[in-house]
């Protein structure tokens, strides 16, 4: 869809293309409304491509006494699990108990004991000393008592908020990406009446009317609409993580630890191909217009937590290859340490302007349908919110002759309609990019069919080889634009931009932070 496509009038227009923004718009669509979903930048561009890839069961919220919460994740992580298999994939945690300092092994059987309950299956087994030393090599053996290891899951953050917008465009709904919503109209009585819109393009300026705006911007939500409650306001918290080599330190499952500097829990996981570290918790003190960044402060942070836990493993920083930072909204009286936030969702409304922030990756069907809610006294119709969304059949041996492993990476990530396309492409370009699990193919598709405006927008979440290649992938820039060439009306002055563009970008915001 383009800006010139554009009608004058939408049930529902949805304020940013977040996971938030893209659950609102699909489950919108999916209860028979007509939205239009509106980003001021690229999908995903701000927390849902940089958070740590996990949909989290909430096991860390039952030591905050949040039973509710934790019980409503492991639900969503269940149901996620079955709608997208391929993208959300189960994973395996390992936890190490020690002695002097962290949580007791008492204290994790009681609360796994309890999330297996959640779950309506054991979800965690306990390992001895010795176990602990064979899984996890490099361990420190000091006041190591055992281990705990338990069930949750992962996903390509960036690739969900895709797929949610394009089941949500298949089934009738319109978005657009760098499309800025300027103002917001409302009529005499004061009533939701409309939008105005810019292309951020070129400059073109539309007018779109509604009775409903769904207000999800993440930690700009309170530039559209401010916090009616005293005192209450968002707290813009940064997590972030460095990526590394997976050769280095081979991983199969997540290593989950204690910091001993502040109790906080910190992860080390494989992704892609590659192992990442992450993640930090602090105020965030940047430009929150700009790209975030991690600070060196947070990268020896994280370091000093990995060499307490893995004092064995050469692992250093210089051996990082990049670094990304995500901006968590969280609704805060600022009375509070960053890490003991609560991370539960809020819906507050204006008169047909429905603001929902907060929550977590795992739960953002939840906020989608509570938005829905608050909105739909201000709809045309009544409609039913109790719609689940369902798996797509997955029959591979109906797709084209590749590995099961292939298959189930491009179904998961694309759907069955973008496989059809996928699988005309030459069989030469289904092979992963240099050490990435990332294939050519996906390069191709992107650049044909999943609106890319910047180079930036292909190589850091259409695809990620961005944050899993040495220097942003630079050494096969020539090669992204020779296959990219006849899908994107760019020429070699366009082209030769686009590249520079994109590897200052990547030098200013991504590169390992090494002074």
């Amino acid at each position: 869809m383009s800006f010139s496509d554009l009608k004058n009038e939408y049930d529902i227009i949805v304020i940013g293309g977040g996971i938030t923004g893209a659950g609102v718009f699909y489950e919108a669509v999916q209860s028979g409304w007509k939205p239009l979903l509106l980003e001021a930048r690229d999908f995903a561009w701000g927390t849902s491509s940089r958070s740590s890839k996990m949909v989290h069961g909430g096991l860390r919220y039952l030591k905050q006494g949040k039973l509710l919460l934790t019980k409503e994740a492991v639900k969503q992580r269940e149901l996620l699990l079955k709608t997208y298999p391929g993208l959300v994939t189960p994973l395996k945690f390992i936890m190490p108990v020690f002695g002097h300092y962290g949580p007791s092994m008492i204290a994790m059987k009681t609360g796994l004991t309890i999330y297996s309950f959640m779950a309506g299956e054991k979800q965690h087994e306990i390992y001895s000393k010795a176990q602990t030393i064979e899984k996890i090599p490099g361990i420190r053996r000091e006041n190591l008592v055992s281990a705990v290891g338990f069930k949750d899951a992962q996903v390509d953050d960036a690739r969900l908020v895709l797929r949610l917008i394009h089941r949500g465009k298949l089934l009738g709904g319109k978005a657009l990406n760098y499309t800025k919503v300027e103002g917001i109209k409302r009529d005499q009585k004061g009533d939701i009446a409309g939008v105005d819109i810019t292309d951020e393009e070129t400059g073109r300026a539309f007018e779109i009317k509604t009775r409903v705006v769904i207000n999800a911007t993440g930690a700009f939500a309170e530039q559209l609409h401010p916090r009616p409650g005293k005192g209450l306001h968002i707290r813009p918290l940064r997590g972030s993580h460095l990526i590394f080599p997976g050769k280095k330190f081979p991983l199969k499952q997540v290593i989950s630890f204690i910091h001993p500097q502040d109790s906080r829990p910190v992860f080390l996981f494989p992704w892609e191909g590659c192992i990442v570290l992450g993640t930090t918790d602090v105020d965030h003190d940047q430009d929150i217009k700009a790209e975030p960044f991690v600070t060196m402060d947070e990268a020896d942070y994280l370091m000093e937590g990995l060499k307490y836990i893995l004092p064995n493993v050469n692992l250093s920083l210089k051996e990082c290859i990049s670094s990304f930072a995500g901006v968590r909204p969280v609704l805060s009286r600022k009375n509070k340490s960053a890490s003991k936030e609560s991370r539960e969702h809020v819906v507050w409304k204006d008169k047909g302007l429905i603001t929902v922030t907060g929550g977590k990756l795992t739960t953002f069907q939840l906020l989608a349908k509570d938005a829905l809610k608050a909105a739909k006294p201000y709809l045309p119709r009544p409609v039913d919110m109790n719609m689940e969304p369902k798996p797509e059949k997955q029959n591979y041996s109906e797709l084209w002759k590749v590995s099961k492993d292939i298959q189930e990476r491009l179904t998961g990530r694309y759907g069955i309609s973008g496989c059809q396309k996928i699988r005309n492409y030459d069989e030469k370009f289904f092979l992963p990019i240099e050490t990435t699990k990332t294939l050519w193919t996906e390069i191709v598709y992107a650049a044909e069919h999943e609106n890319i405006c910047h180079l930036s927008d292909l190589l850091l979440r259409r695809v990620r080889i961005g944050l899993l290649l040495p220097q942003g992938g630079t050494d096969i820039l020539e090669r992204v634009e020779s296959l990219c060439k006849p899908y994107l009306s760019w020429d070699n002055k366009r082209w030769y931009k686009e590249k520079k563009d994109y590897i200052k970008l990547w030098k200013s915001f991504y590169t390992p932070p090494i002074i």
